[in-house]
């Protein structure tokens, strides 16, 4: 068996959360290939290992001493190479990047740093051969990453490995110059190893013990969810749950490799296991809600809107030769709303408007502003009667006026609008329904 371990900069910002790393991989002799962080915040106050190196990197542009901003960072090495007792020196590295840095090497190069030297610190650690990630993840001469060349140098270049270290977040041109990922970057490196590899299960290893049903900032102390399928990922994090980037679920997908996400600090907890389909049966009828605020519902009413052949088409081309991007659009016989993003419709708003008028010649216009749209998601929901009877009944029960219900022909997901100030009590009362009492 073989897993993928990608530890975040939580997981990796002490010698002491170092030493819990190192039990968790030798706990197991699957995991053979660890793509590690760079460090981050050991306490609130603290600054991650990415940002000192960024503000170190401004200080060489603007050619002044950056000496003393590269030594603290070495500094937050040599702590980390001190607490775990080895006989290792990164000091030749930091010279190499002290000569780059003054030759302007460029802001990637800086950032990935971070990634780079924890790598070597992680490799010696535990003893396991290290790979520079800009030798095996390749970046076009346009700066976009080159997936078919990077698994050709990944799978050629671990193919007689049982063991590695590859750090994330960032590859290099065909030149060797330095590009980063621009989101989630650590997370896609792992994914791209798991997939090079062929490995059984990519676990994502960070502060968490996995996916939250909802959002701890508005639901007290939410429980975790044990699986989740990709679909209802994808739904989850389009309504803005923080969950991995689309980016860093690729790769794996498509190889129908699962990705469990696991607690560094709490490595006895199953985490959340994301899988592209499963046949076990989810503890609740809902996996999770997640939801955002700050849309705007434009209403066209029209007598016979629904005779008039091409009628929500000339509607919809007046957003789009706006470049505004709808988000939902429910409809009746005589009416249809269109939800957009508030503050992109503000900035168009007389000339859709009139655009509008022009197209189809409604009977009324009517808008409605600060709402917020909320998706309750679910593979359960497929198989459970009266779902949605339940999200009006927990919505009434909290004096929660809806605004609009929408629901796919695949069942997964329901989204509802409700008003802004209705937010945070609508996410409540919906945990309450579906996962507290379970009525």
């Amino acid at each position: 068996m073989k897993k993928v371990v990608k530890f975040g900069g939580s997981s990796l910002a002490s010698a002491e959360q170092f030493k819990k790393v190192g039990a968790i991989i030798r706990e197991d002799e699957a995991r053979r290939y660890v793509v590690p962080s760079a460090p981050g915040k050991r306490f609130s106050s603290d600054t991650k290992v990415t940002d000192m190196l960024y503000a170190c990197y401004a200080s060489a542009e603007q050619e002044e001493d950056f000496s003393e901003q590269l030594d603290r960072i070495h500094e937050r090495y040599q702590e980390i190479i001190n607490g775990l007792g080895l006989k290792f020196s990164l000091d030749q590295d930091f010279e190499i990047i002290r000569k780059n840095f003054t030759e302007k090497a460029g802001k990637d190069y800086a950032a990935s740093r971070g990634e780079y030297l924890n790598g070597k610190v992680m490799a010696a650690y535990l003893e396991f051969p290290f790979i520079d990630a800009a030798e095996v993840v390749r970046f076009n001469e346009d700066g976009t990453f080159n997936e078919e060349v990077t698994n050709e140098l990944l799978s050629a270049r671990l193919a007689d490995m049982e063991y590695a270290v590859i750090p994330g977040f960032y590859g290099a041109k065909e030149d060797g110059t330095v590009v980063t990922f621009s989101r989630g970057g650590s997370d896609v490196s792992g994914s791209l190893v798991a997939l090079a590899v062929g490995a059984d299960i990519y676990e994502n290893w960070t502060d968490v013990s996995g996916f939250l049903i909802a959002d701890p900032r508005i639901v007290k102390n939410p429980k975790s969810i044990e699986t989740i399928t990709y679909k209802e990922l994808r739904e989850l994090s389009y309504m803005g749950a923080s969950v991995l980037h689309e980016d860093a679920i690729f790769p794996v997908r498509k190889a129908g490799i699962p990705i469990n996400i696991r607690n560094t600090n709490a490595p006895q907890d199953k985490g959340t296991l994301i899988v592209e389909g499963t046949c076990r049966k989810p503890k609740y009828t809902i996996t999770g809600i997640a939801g955002t605020d700050g849309f705007a519902a434009i209403t066209v009413e029209k007598a016979m809107m629904n005779s008039e052949v091409g009628f929500c088409r000339k509607v919809l081309q007046v957003f789009e030769d706006n470049g505004v991007s709808i988000e939902h659009m429910p409809s009746g016989i005589d009416t249809m709303t269109i939800f957009v993003h508030q503050n992109a419709f503000e900035e168009k708003e007389q000339k859709i408007l009139a655009g509008i008028h022009k197209e189809v010649s409604p009977d009324h216009i009517e808008l409605e502003t600060d709402l917020a749209l909320i998706a309750v998601v679910g593979r359960g929901m497929k198989s459970t009667r009266g779902t949605a009877g339940r999200i009006f009944s927990a919505l009434a029960h909290a004096h929660i006026n809806v605004k609009m219900i929408d629901q796919g022909s695949s069942e997964l997901n329901i989204i509802i609008g409700v008003r802004h100030e209705d937010f945070k009590n609508a996410i409540r009362a919906l945990y309450e329904i579906f996962v507290l009492t379970q009525i």
